[in-house]
């Protein structure tokens, strides 16, 4: 009856609009004084799910990506991106993905992508003429880029949640991500074939050196991330201090763009934002405890292979499943929930809980695309100072190729797992 009460709360307190670590803590505190526990006990698991080490990247990834924009280095990336791929037809369709692959290697989250590239893609989209949905649509769908090209915040989350590598989780998403990329070049594409939208720059190999001349410095970002990951030279968690590190250095020693007071300024988001996703790990970490105390998993798995023991139908109920909590339910505490209920069936199944990973978070970031929750499209909405609900109606087109791509991913692993199995599985 108790864990009824959990779940019941739970939902009602979703559908007050209360912040969903608000949410999660109180249903958990709720079912801990009913089963006669002392509250302490709340407190107690919260602070064990925090207690991680690999936890210390998040908010020096959110350091990295927020200084990055603050020091000016997004424009020089939009630069670059824009002499390199806007000759094409709706060039800066084009140049918006091109420039979402790269903040990508820096910042590791889709929010920190609509927020900081995303006022520079929109303006630019809407002087050279292109109608504003189309500029929201294109910039919501590529931000998602970013949580699956590391680094990427929802994966260390995933990593610490499920117990496994997130090295390879970091590489296991780098070929999903551009893929996804791809997916979407190709309906800009078409859309601007059909909506006869204009190329922008002529191509010329003069402009993409000055241009790469320009972005060199910041364009070795998700290098030295991803290739110190992969070489062994340091953990994520190492990176990312790494990468925080040669964000201070570009904007404050080398470019002069950073001033001691946007360093304090960028410090006290970091915090701020980096307690707001702690606080939701720790509640949600409650709730996962609560929820293995009384065997979700277990009954979870014995439903689901009592209904089929069909591999590719299970997959696909999982990833439905994922869709759902998506639309209702913060990245963060989605993963911490749904990692210790959907793992321990995918291992029986033999799905590699990396493959299980990387199609999770797909799921989850086409979820920020879409109401009522879609924290990509309030960021866009105030960005462009469009109403919410035009947003999500212009984002509707871009999410066809996401979800090609997931299913893609979900049903040929080897995309997935060809990087991790190369660098680390000999």
């Amino acid at each position: 009856m108790s864990f009824i009460l959990l779940l019941v709360s739970l939902v009602v307190l979703i559908a007050l609009r209360l912040p969903i670590a608000v949410a999660l803590g109180l249903s958990s505190l709720l079912y801990i004084l009913l089963e006669g526990m002392p509250p302490v006990v709340l407190l107690h698991n919260m602070i064990n799910g925090m207690n991680s080490f690999p936890l210390l990247a998040i908010p020096f990834f959110i350091l990295a990506g927020g200084l990055m924009n603050s020091a000016g280095i997004t424009s020089r990336i939009f630069a670059f991106a824009r002499a390199l791929v806007g000759w094409a037809h709706g060039g800066l369709g084009h140049v918006n993905i091109g420039a979402s692959i790269v903040f990508a290697g820096m910042s590791g989250a889709a929010v920190a992508d609509a927020g900081g590239l995303g006022s520079i893609e929109i303006k630019a989209m809407r002087d050279a003429g292109y109608d504003d949905d189309f500029s929201v649509g294109i910039t919501a769908a590529s931000s998602t880029i970013g949580p699956i090209i590391p680094p990427s915040l929802p994966l260390v989350i995933f990593g610490v949640m499920a117990s496994v590598s997130i090295g390879e989780l970091f590489v296991a998403g780098i070929i999903p991500g551009l893929l996804m990329a791809a997916s979407l070049m190709v309906m800009v594409w078409w859309m601007a074939r059909k909506r006869n939208y204009p190329r922008d720059v002529a191509f010329s190999p003069k402009l993409v050196g000055s241009t790469f001349k320009t972005a060199f410095l910041p364009l070795l970002t998700p290098v030295i991330i991803v290739g110190g990951i992969a070489s062994g030279m340091f953990t994520p968690t190492e990176a990312a201090v790494c990468a925080a590190s040669y964000a201070i250095l570009l904007g404050m020693v080398i470019y002069r763009t950073l001033s001691w007071k946007k360093l304090i300024r960028v410090s006290i988001e970091t915090i701020e934002t980096t307690a707001s996703i702690l606080l939701i790990v720790g509640t949600a970490s409650v709730f996962a405890w609560i929820l293995a105390a009384n065997q979700a998993a277990v009954v979870f798995s014995e439903t689901l292979l009592g209904l089929t023991q069909n591999k590719a139908l299970i997959l696909l109920i999982i990833t439905l499943i994922v869709l759902v909590i998506g639309l209702f339910m913060e990245t963060i505490a989605a993963i911490s929930i749904l990692v210790p209920v959907l793992l321990p069936v995918s291992l029986q199944l033999g799905i590699d809980p990396i493959h299980l990973g990387i199609i999770v978070i797909l799921n989850l970031m086409i979820g920020l695309l879409t109401p009522p929750i879609g924290m990509v499209l309030y960021v866009l909405s105030k960005v462009s100072a469009i109403p919410f609900e035009r947003c999500a109606k212009a984002t509707m087109p871009f999410l066809v190729p996401l979800i090609a791509v997931l299913l893609l991913l979900t049903y040929v692993p080897s995309i997935t797992l060809f990087l991790p199995e190369l660098l680390y599985r000999q």
